[in-house]
This record gives C-alpha cells, structure tokens and sequence, in this order.
C-alpha cells in the first residue's frame, strides 16, 4: 500500500506536479496527498467532478462517451486524467471513477472503479473491484490510485 508521503516525496524530488479528477472520491485523494507536510510543492489541483454533466464541462471529457457508457468506463478514467493534467498545468493527474454503492449504479455493481492516470507519456486506465462499504470503496480507490502513479513513475 502506497502511502501519500511516498508519492509526495518522490515528486517533489523529480520536480514534478500532481493534479486530480474525481468522481467517487469527491476531493478525498487530492485531500489525502494535502495532508502531506510539503504538498504545496506538488499539489497543483483537482476537479471535483461528481456530476455526470461536469466530467465534460469541467474536465472535458467527450458527451459522446459519457452518454453511450456512463461515467464507469475506462476511457472516462483516461480523459478526466487527461483533463485534470492539461487544465491544471502538472506534470501527473490521477481520476476517479466508480460506484462507491452501497447499490448498483448504471448496471455496474457496487465497488466497481477505474482510477485513471495521464503524465508525460502515459495515458492508461485500471479497473478495480473493491470490497467493502462505501467508506472502504473511496479509501480504497485513494490508495489505488496513490499506487498506480508510482508504479508507473519511469526510473529516474
């Protein structure tokens, strides 16, 4: 499990920034890597973006998309990460996207997220499928997708 101070300290040696998009999380990851003592240097941003609407209006992901599959799909993982990364001027960006339940929402059942992520070539999407209540479904989102990020860092 990755911890916020990991992904903190490791990006402010590389000099880079961090961004978000969340849906399900509603702030909580960019929230968590804010507790860290020096994320001001690089915490850019993030989008709250629970409504449906303000995946596209905010971080620009295709209406198109998001009327044909809803909001839990891969490539809207991708685009929200995407959007937070061009809109916030970082380095990285990480989404959020899922049903935190505790009912099946749009046909995919309860637990069932994509964490996406953009940076300097990287554009990717992870599905997850997560146990718990909806308190353990965004905890676990959160620390996917800290995860995700610095699995996915290159060496430096």
């Amino acid at each position: 499990m990755t911890a916020p101070a990991e992904v903190v300290t490791e990006l402010a040696r590389r000099g880079e920034t961090l961004a978000t998009a969340e849906s399900l999380t509603a702030g909580q990851l960019a929230g968590t890597v804010a507790d860290v003592p020096g994320a001001s240097a690089v915490l850019r941003g993030g989008l709250i973006v629970y409504a449906v609407d303000l995946k596209a209006s905010l971080a620009g992901v295709d209406e198109r998309l998001l009327a044909e599959h809803g909001p839990v799909h891969p490539e809207v993982a991708r685009q929200l990460a995407r959007g937070a990364r061009e809109r916030c001027g970082a380095t990285w960006a990480l989404a959020t996207t899922g049903v935190a339940g505790p009912q099946p929402h749009g046909g995919q059942p309860a637990g069932t997220v994509y964490v996406g992520l953009a940076g300097p070539e990287v554009l990717l999407a992870e599905r997850l499928a997560l146990p718990g209540d909806r308190a353990a479904v965004r905890s676990g989102t959160v620390a996917a997708a800290l995860d995700l990020l610095l699995r996915s860092l290159p060496a430096a």
